[in-house]
Parts: C-alpha cells; structure tokens; sequence
C-alpha cells in the first residue's frame, strides 16, 4: 500500500477544505503531507493559506479505541494552554464523523528538533546534554503537581484503580492483537509477565495529572541553545491516575551503563554519552521537585516494558490487517519477543534503577 492510497483513507480533502473554510475562513491554497514518524494517532502537516496546522486522528481501519483518543488529547492540551506546561496551541475539535471519518482536531505546528536517535550538533556537549536532561524531567514533574481541578480537568478520568485498570487494558490490548499475531508467532514470555504485574499491582498510589506517553521523542525542543523545551506532544491517553506509570515508562527509554543486551530495538545510545544522567540521578531529580518518593519501582518500570510488549503487537496485528502504512510495523514479528525477554528481565532484577 503506498503513501497516497493510505493518505486517502486518512482524509477526504474536500471535505477538509469545506471544514477549514468554515472553522478558519477562506485560504487560496491546501497541502497536506502525511508525517511518517508517529506510532500511535496519525498526524498530517497543513498548509492552510499562510498557517502552518497539525492535524490529529486515529488510525485507518480497525484499533484498540482507547489507545486512540484525540478528542481527549485535544482537550487536554486546550485546559494546559496558560499553564507552565509547554504544549502546542490548540485551533479546534471536531467530533463529526461526517467530515474525515474519524475524530480529529487541529493544533498551530511547532518549529524545533524532536530527539529520537541522533541529538542537534548543537547540544552535542556534556554541559547542554545535562540541561536538556534536566529540563525532560522538571516537565514531567510539573504535569504531575500541577492541581488539575485549576484547569477544569478536575472530572478528567478516574484516578480511584487506575493502576489496576491499566494493566488489565494493556493486558486487553495484547489480548486484542493476538487474535490474530498468534497465527505468525506467539510470545509466551509475555503472558508471565502480565501474569506477574497482575499479582503486583501496588495497594496504594499518589492520583495526579498523567501524561501516559512522557518520553524524549514525544517533546520538541526549540532552536538555539541553550536547551529550550516547548512543546510535549502526544497526550492521548492523559487521565488522572498514577504518576508512577508515567515515570516507569520514560525509564524504559532511559538506557544505563550496564544493562543487559537483549537486542532490545528501542533502546537508543543516544543518552549513553557524556552528560546525560542516569535514571537514579533523574528520579532524584524528580522526587526533590515534586516531594514524591518513587515507590515499588521493579513494578513501574516491568509495567512500561509490557506496555511497549502490547503496544508493539497492536502494531504488528494492524500490519497483518493492512491499517497501517509503516515499515517498522512488519518487524513486530521479530521485535516483540525480544521486548517481552526484557520486561521479564526487569521484573527478575536484571535491569536494576
């Protein structure tokens, strides 16, 4: 399947022009250009006149429906626009069907560097790599003291069994994409470990604004230095809940010195150079600012490995379906049994903070 026939299942274009017509007024001109980095929502550049939007909507075709909830992103985004929390400006949301087939909503397009594998020339210095650290970790303490009630989220979600909720949903989730990924492959080790998080679930959690996606490649940093954050993207399954869900997996992309090899492809050297802390010093970091102390982490951050365990298959059954348009998702088959390998490993102690 090639780019344009996905992008027409993404969007009807006359019927996109007919919206931002109605919604931003008349423009001479409408580009589209389909972003291939994402793996969760689609997102899609515009070109609206002179205005440079994004555009966010689920997957084509078939999906897990709570992994793919742009309205709640948007509105979450919109309540944290005059907050200290950086994230895009908002334009608007749509819940008509009718227009692109789906969900969607609009945000002004931010300029900037996003941090996967490789890092801009000019951070590339101990000094701006420990400040770009610092800065990733003082926003995610800030979302999680920040009082969601002083920006009208006090009714977003239900904070009471989160934790419990979530591991049953990622479980659901695997469950979902193995209907049909059992078929090519199976990973039995995955079931162990969501065996395990079952009988692990902590008693007792803080209940706080979370993110549900908080990684270095879901924020932007701006040009120039020294490091700027401005942007945190991707707040689809922000909620009231755990912050501890959040902390374990942003550590799961957190490599240390040490740690075992499991081919594990998610795993970036990038914050292996000189400069960039470990995850002890940036949960010290952390639970000076926010005052919490992290808690039953073995369990937090076993979770975030299962987590990437279901959200990988998810892919790879979307894949097997032909709802998606992107050449990692194949090698699913061969990455998640080696992800679930290093979910168990974490909860055998193999990985330790």
């Amino acid at each position: 399947m090639g780019n344009s026939d996905y992008l027409d299942r993404l969007i009807d274009k006359d019927a996109l022009r007919r919206y931002l017509e109605r919604t931003l007024g008349p423009a001479e001109h409408l580009e589209i250009e389909y972003h291939r980095e994402g793996h969760s929502n689609e997102t899609l550049f515009l070109e609206w006149g002179d205005r440079d939007l994004v555009l966010r909507r689920p997957p084509a075709g078939s999906t897990a429906d709570s992994a793919h909830d742009v309205l709640r992103e948007y509105r979450v985004i919109d309540a944290l626009q005059e907050t200290n929390v950086p994230v895009p400006r908002t334009v608007s949301g749509c819940e008509d069907r009718s227009v692109i087939g789906s969900d969607f909503y609009l945000m002004e397009r931010c300029r900037g560097d996003v941090l996967r594998d490789e890092e801009p020339d000019r951070f590339a210095t101990p000094q701006f790599r420990g400040t770009l650290s610092e800065r990733l970790i003082d926003v995610i303490a800030d979302i999680h003291t920040l009082d969601p009630a002083s920006v009208g989220l006090e009714e977003l979600g239900y904070p009471d069994g989160y934790t419990e909720r979530q591991v049953d949903r990622w479980i659901d989730q695997l469950e979902w994409a193995t209907e049909r990924t059992d078929a090519e492959r199976s990973v039995p080790l995955a079931w162990d470990v969501a065996d395990w998080l079952r009988e692990h679930v902590p008693d007792e959690y803080d209940h706080a604004l979370v993110h549900g996606d908080y990684k270095l490649d879901n924020v932007m940093f701006a040009p120039g230095t020294p490091p700027e954050l401005v942007a945190v993207f991707d707040w689809e399954m922000s909620t009231r809940g755990d912050p501890s869900m959040d902390l374990g997996w942003f550590l799961v992309y957190w490599p240390d010195d040490g740690d075992p090899s499991y081919g594990d492809p998610f795993a970036s050297e990038l914050q292996m150079q000189p400069g960039y802390p470990s995850r002890r010093e940036l949960i010290d970091r952390y639970e000076t600012r926010t005052g919490r102390t992290f808690r039953n982490q073995r369990f937090y951050r076993t979770f975030g490995a299962f987590k990437m365990v279901s959200a990988c298959e998810m892919m790879y059954r979307r894949y097997l379906e032909g709802n998606a348009d992107n050449e990692s998702y194949p090698r699913m088959r061969e990455r998640v049994p080696k992800l679930a390998e290093r979910a168990y490993g974490i909860l055998d102690g193999k990985e330790p903070l």
